[in-house]
């Protein structure tokens, strides 16, 4: 990734905040992303709670390895194969990094600085285009 040593940081710093209950940073995020795109509900089962522990589980290591590419294209090509196999298509993850930026802006509140935000928006921005590529995913 292209994110400073900074940026990285303030990713790192901020997401310790969700680590600390992820159950409720997860349901918030996939509220926030079903607001967005209703569509998406219908691709995951009527309990949430198992797959919002994967999430941040998965987010984590991502977030742990960010200065380290190499160690995350497994991981972003395995992600990229099974968001495809389910019907995910490129332009869903746009409301993916919004429901996250949302997610944490909750979490966070006035934490969540101008500075924060643009880290994550680039972050994600490079996390999703990674996913997307690696995983052959379809533009609708």
């Amino acid at each position: 990734m292209s994110l400073s040593e900074k940026q990285l940081a303030l990713i790192r710093q901020s997401f310790d905040t969700l680590r600390k209950d992820p159950v409720s940073h997860s349901t918030e995020f996939y509220e926030a992303l079903f607001r967005r795109a209703p569509q998406l509900r219908n691709l995951f089962r009527d309990d949430l709670s198992n797959q919002g522990m994967r999430f941040m589980t998965t987010l984590g290591a991502i977030v742990d390895n960010m200065h380290d590419p190499e160690a995350l294209s497994g991981r972003y090509a395995e992600l990229g194969k099974g968001h495809r196999a389910l019907g995910v298509k490129a332009e869903d993850f746009e409301p993916m990094g919004e429901a996250l930026l949302e997610t944490l802006e909750k979490a966070l509140g006035d934490a969540f600085t101008p500075e924060m935000r643009a880290a994550w928006a680039e972050a994600y921005d490079e996390m999703a285009r990674e996913i997307i590529e690696r995983g052959d995913i379809e533009h609708a």
